[in-house]
């Protein structure tokens, strides 16, 4: 099994050391970059050999801040899934992260346990919501509706099989895994999956799980 590579920007030097001892600690897990803030993180991508899959973001950081960071990685290495670490829990602060391309939004005080599973779900998935993430999103849709449209519509027509394709992206299925429950193609799963990218206007797939959530298409957890 391939290791799954990890990189870690924090200006907290005692958290960020302590991160990257335990990513150390995890087999099939490979740190291979550590950074105090987003512009020294960006240099250290333009050297090194292989880019991070998953990168370990904090939100407050000196000069960039994560908002900023995300739209950078965005448009300069989309390839890579940005997590948030932050001690920030507004809800409209974790949807608009969710909603510009970060695959998971955890706390700083969150088990090791589920930062763990949380990498290996965001690398093999393409995101991860846990309940506090689940809830910032329902809640933000559920004011949103009130006055913007009926809550649980859609405002984009999905077919029968996308809506299937997207019940279980939304179960944490991969391409591989969906087209053999559909009894379909890897190829004809992925053309469902980037439909519904561009019906939703979604980045990601946190974003279509992001968008399921907001119009109660489908029942995450």
């Amino acid at each position: 099994m391939e290791p799954i590579r990890v990189a870690i920007v924090d200006d907290q030097n005692i958290f960020r050391q302590s991160l990257a001892i335990l990513i150390n600690s995890v087999p099939h897990f490979e740190l291979v970059a550590d950074a105090d803030s987003a512009a020294a993180l960006v240099d250290i991508f333009k050297n090194i050999p292989l880019l991070p899959q998953v990168l370990l973001m904090d939100m407050n950081m000196p000069g960039m801040n994560g908002i900023e960071l995300n739209q950078v990685l965005r448009e300069q290495y989309p390839q890579i899934k940005v997590m948030v670490l932050s001690v920030h829990s507004q809800e409209r602060l974790i949807a608009k992260m969710i909603s510009a391309g970060a695959s998971a939004y955890l706390f700083k005080n969150c088990d090791k346990e589920e930062l763990i599973t949380a990498i290996q779900t965001v690398q093999h998935s393409g995101y991860y919501i846990n309940r506090d993430t689940l809830a910032a999103i329902q809640n933000g849709a559920a004011r949103r509706n009130k006055s913007v449209t009926a809550f649980g519509t859609s405002p984009f027509e999905l077919t029968n099989r996308e809506k299937e394709v997207l019940e279980l992206i939304c179960k944490e299925y991969a391409s591989a895994e969906i087209a053999q429950k559909l009894f379909l193609s890897i190829r004809t799963v992925e053309g469902h999956r980037n439909n519904l990218l561009l019906k939703t206007q979604s980045r990601n797939t946190a974003g279509l799980v992001l968008y399921a959530v907001k119009h109660q298409l489908i029942e995450v957890i």
